[in-house]
């Protein structure tokens, strides 16, 4: 039986951050360049609370933030620094409720994972919440709760679109091979066990995504993506930058590609640089493809091209040729396999 994905062949989205601190001409931006499946900007060159970390912590509920010298922590109540979180995110939904309230097509938002945010946020002592298994379920409940209440308030404000949800683990790899260092700096935390990983992730999801309210998809930039564990969890696609696909990642990608899970692929650069020929950029996506042995029309149904990651250390310019880049390799594949 073919598989159903909630975009068309050939599509291209972005992953997240964008430079600039307009939400309305980013938004501009991403709606015109990937009309297919747009998304919500994040712009973290506005300050804390837009940052990937203090956007998401916002959304928790009954567990208040702040910001310290060495980052973000929880505190008592809630301060100046998680209303900034609140306003930023209120002022990206109403923008994105005036410019494409009438979409009707997929859309994708964004948040960060549990493992993520617990490697990121402090407990009141200044250790990690990583450190602390208690702490890391009270994080996920907490998160679950808030991204599931973010999904509806994204769906009231874009009715007629289907919400892709997409959680960011680029600290999961970290966690799971215990290098996340400590609060000192001067050893690491223990490791997380794959089990564990899985379960906390596959809550939050199952949580958020209730009643197929969204499509989650799970966004990983680092290396050594722990690819069945998200498949387990309850990832519907994974993102990965495709130049850190290594080669003994073969049978893991393959075996993600066979059951049925998207794949959004970094192909073109995240930051500044001169884009190579178009068929450059294609041919990588379609080397791995060959190389795994699966059907060519496969492709252009099952993956989506996306930048390699965020792209807020970019230009304004670089932006739009690189989400343009991404738009006409998705087409280049797609026509290729016709």
């Amino acid at each position: 039986m073919t598989t159903s994905y909630p975009w068309e062949l050939g599509t291209a989205t972005g992953v997240g951050s964008y430079p600039g601190d307009d939400p309305a001409e980013a938004l501009r931006v991403v709606l015109g360049e990937l009309p297919e499946l747009p998304h919500l900007p994040e712009l973290p060159a506005r300050g804390p609370g837009a940052d990937l970390t203090g956007r998401t912590a916002g959304l928790l509920v009954d567990m208040p933030v702040r910001v310290e010298p060495s980052g973000w922590r929880f505190s008592d109540r809630p301060g100046r620094d998680t209303l900034r979180a609140h306003d930023h995110l209120a002022r990206d939904l109403d923008v994105l409720e005036e410019i494409a309230g009438g979409h009707d097509g997929p859309f994708k938002i964004q948040v960060c994972g549990p493992w993520t945010l617990a490697a990121t946020i402090e407990l009141r002592n200044g250790d990690r919440a990583l450190k602390d298994p208690g702490a890391v379920r009270d994080l996920a409940a907490s998160l679950a709760e808030g991204v599931a209440a973010h999904v509806a308030d994204v769906r009231r404000r874009l009715p007629a679109a289907r919400i892709l949800l997409q959680l960011d683990e680029p600290g999961l790899p970290a966690a799971l091979a215990g290098t996340v260092p400590t609060a000192s700096g001067f050893s690491r935390l223990r490791a997380i066990e794959e089990p564990v990983a899985e379960d906390v992730l596959r809550r939050v999801i199952e949580t958020a995504c209730a009643d197929d309210a969204a499509y989650p998809i799970v966004h990983c930039c680092a290396r050594n993506v722990p690819y069945a564990l998200l498949r387990g969890a309850g990832a519907k696609a994974i993102s990965v930058d495709l130049s850190l696909i290594p080669k003994r990642d073969d049978d893991a990608v393959g075996e993600t590609i066979d059951a049925g899970v998207g794949l959004f692929l970094g192909a073109v650069p995240a930051s500044d640089t001169v884009l190579p020929p178009l068929r450059s950029t294609a041919e990588p996506v379609r080397d791995l493809w060959r190389r795994l042995g699966f059907p060519a029309p496969q492709l252009a149904r099952q993956v989506v091209v996306t930048p390699a990651c965020g792209m807020a250390g970019a230009s304004p310019k670089y932006v739009r040729d690189a989400l343009k880049r991404c738009r006409d390799t998705a087409r280049m594949l797609h026509e290729a396999a016709e």
